[in-house]
């Protein structure tokens, strides 16, 4: 007899009496099929698992915590993830703390003499703006003035000459020396952005810039490609043979208070003035590469003013008395090496580079010849800074042929020029004092060792940047750390380490001159007008200056170390527009605690990539 029964998964399942057996066997045997089956089946989810699986296994599972990747004990990741969430809020507790907690800086240490001069020499141009003064010119005796400049002049066609610096102590503006001094600021700028603004005086110094080249623009036909004529002087100083005419010189007058007319002197043949112009142009449009709009225009007229220069030919100061006795141009061949060299940087054009290495331009500007004033930096001689401006060239980017050999004469002369600074070379004397005579002991030295003190400074952070440790003055072997300790000297000399422990800027230390030669400064503002000889009495007085000139470089002492703060005597104490542009750019060089480097690139931003042209190949060989 067999009895059939139906298998639960799916099969006829006999089961024979005579085989059967007791029923423990036959759970014992199912038990086996079952986990035969499960072997053979797919996998079963975890319903169908808890049906086989007893309770002991079960248990036995949840142990364990099945993260997709890997099984862990369900005791480790229990550990795991309250560590976790522990250091998290401990993590904010402390960030929290750290935000809410008051922070105790550690004070900076005070600025350096040389920041602390540079804040002070920025302000002398504040003193000197003419026009009309913007709100924030933060020099309380000064006002509006010279708001009819250009305007009374009927034999000029450019009537809108208000603006710029006044020169010096006087109220004429002289565009020869005030173009000089605009590049300058703009060279120091370029180079020394950094430092500017760890001082916090890149706005101010930008804005300085741009008052003199606004101020330019207004000088000659700026929208014109070509020109054919130049302001070059606004207001009159001749008093020769005795002449009473009131005029800038004669009268003793605040600005603000000028009554008579200032005639405007124009050039036709002025190249040393017009190229000077375009250099000043040119390396402002470096400084407001950013300002694209007004860059291009600076741009326009730097190329404008250097075409008229090189189409017209002559120096500005022969065709005026004025000119030739306060600011006489020896040449203008220096000015196109470095007119040339600063629209190069500005443009990128080719052309200008070839012109500024050309041997014949170099030769006539006196760069194949020493002479006594051979080196010296000035508003008359700026064939020192173009050599060191293209010498950078060659130490960073290198052009090669056909620039190389010019560019090699140039670098080699710089190297002779900073030689002659340094005080084991007799090229020039030194006061007891220290202070290097580039002027040969003549009046106002201060200005050509501030240009000095630049140069050596500048020139000391390009070799740096380019790493080259020095410079050879024949077979000897200067550091770069020479140069900078010549600058340092001369720069601490005017700040107070001399003889006289006396500061030659106005303001910086507690001894410095009381009675500088400067209208604006010597008259009270007081509401009372004095006319032209009424001022007389302040030029005259003893009493020190009732209005501080603040940051105003004099003239400088004498070839012994002397000085006579005497208001009258301008050899001593009258300051100037260049002669403060060279000081404002030593004292940012040699200003901050030696982190700021120069800015390599920024000068080079209009300048393509180098592609040096290969030499011409040999002529063929003849028998």
């Amino acid at each position: 007899m067999s009895m059939y029964g139906r298998d639960p998964w799916g099969g006829p399942l006999e089961i024979n009496a005579a085989d059967s057996a007791t029923e423990d066997e036959r759970s014992r045997n199912l038990n086996d099929y079952d986990r035969a089956a499960l072997s053979n089946s797919r996998p079963l989810d975890e319903t169908q698992q808890s049906w086989l699986l007893g309770q002991g296994e079960q248990k036995k599972k949840k142990k364990y915590v099945d993260l997709g990747c890997i099984i862990v004990s369900r005791k480790i990741f229990v550990w795991t993830v309250g560590s976790i969430l522990v250091c998290g809020l401990l993590a904010g507790l402390i960030t929290l703390i750290v935000k809410t907690v008051p922070r105790h800086h550690g004070k900076h240490g005070p600025p350096d003499n040389y920041t602390l001069a540079l804040h002070k020499s920025l302000m002398f141009f504040n003193a000197q703006r003419s026009g009309k003064l913007p709100k924030h010119n933060n020099v309380s005796w000064r006002g509006n003035s010279g708001l009819q400049d250009g305007k009374s002049d009927t034999s000029w066609t450019l009537k809108d000459l208000v603006g710029g610096y006044y020169d010096a102590g006087d109220a004429i503006k002289f565009n020869f020396p005030k173009s000089f001094a605009m590049t300058m600021l703009s060279w120091s700028v370029i180079e020394y952005s950094a430092k500017y603004e760890a001082a916090g005086e890149l706005a101010h110094v930008k804005e300085i810039i741009k008052w003199g080249t606004d101020y330019f623009l207004k000088t000659f036909n700026s929208s014109a490609d070509t020109i054919d004529r130049v302001a070059s002087q606004v207001g009159s100083g001749d008093t020769s043979g005795g002449s009473t005419a009131e005029n800038d010189h004669y009268c003793w007058m605040r600005p603000e208070d000028i009554d008579y007319k200032r005639p405007v002197f124009d050039c036709h043949s002025c190249s040393d003035l017009a190229a000077e112009m375009a250099a000043a142009l040119a390396a402002a449009s470096i400084v407001f590469k950013d300002n694209k709009a007004y860059s291009q225009k600076l741009v326009h007229g730097a190329k404008t003013l250097f075409h008229f220069s090189r189409q017209q030919r002559g120096r500005y100061s022969a065709g005026s008395a004025e000119a030739a006795t306060f600011y006489n141009s020896t040449s203008y061949w220096d000015e196109f090496v470095w007119g040339s060299a600063w629209l190069y940087y500005a443009t990128g054009n080719n052309s200008y580079l070839q012109l500024a290495t050309t041997p014949g331009l170099a030769k006539h500007a006196g760069a194949f010849w020493g002479g006594p004033d051979y080196g010296v930096l000035s508003w008359d001689n700026k064939l020192a800074g173009a050599q060191v401006l293209l010498s950078r060239l060659r130490l960073f980017l290198s052009p090669g042929y056909p620039y190389e050999e010019m560019l090699r004469t140039f670098h080699n002369q710089t190297s002779i020029i900073m030689c002659s600074y340094l005080p084991v070379f007799t090229s020039f004397n030194r006061t007891k004092g220290g202070l290097i005579q580039l002027n040969h002991g003549r009046p106002q030295p201060l200005q050509y060792v501030v240009n000095a003190a630049f140069l050596a400074t500048v020139f000391s952070d390009y070799l740096d940047a380019a790493d080259t440790p020095g410079w050879y003055c024949g077979p000897t072997f200067y550091s770069t750390d020479v140069l900078r300790d010549f600058a340092k000297r001369q720069i601490d000399y005017i700040l107070g380490k001399n003889p006289r422990k006396m500061s030659y800027i106005v303001g910086f230390g507690n001894h410095y001159p009381k009675h500088v030669h400067h209208r604006g400064a010597s008259i009270p503002k007081n509401k009372v007008k004095y006319n032209c000889k009424g001022g007389w009495k302040w030029r005259d007085t003893s009493k020190p200056n009732p209005n501080t000139l603040v940051g105003a470089m004099v003239a400088g002492p004498d070839k012994h170390d002397g000085f006579h703060d005497v208001r009258t005597n301008y050899n001593y104490t009258e300051p100037t527009l260049a002669g403060n542009a060279g000081l404002v750019a030593a004292l940012v060089a040699l200003s901050g605690d030696g982190s700021a480097k120069i800015d390599k690139n920024t000068i080079f931003s209009a300048v393509p990539p180098m592609f040096p042209t290969p030499p011409p190949p040999p002529a063929p060989w003849k028998p």
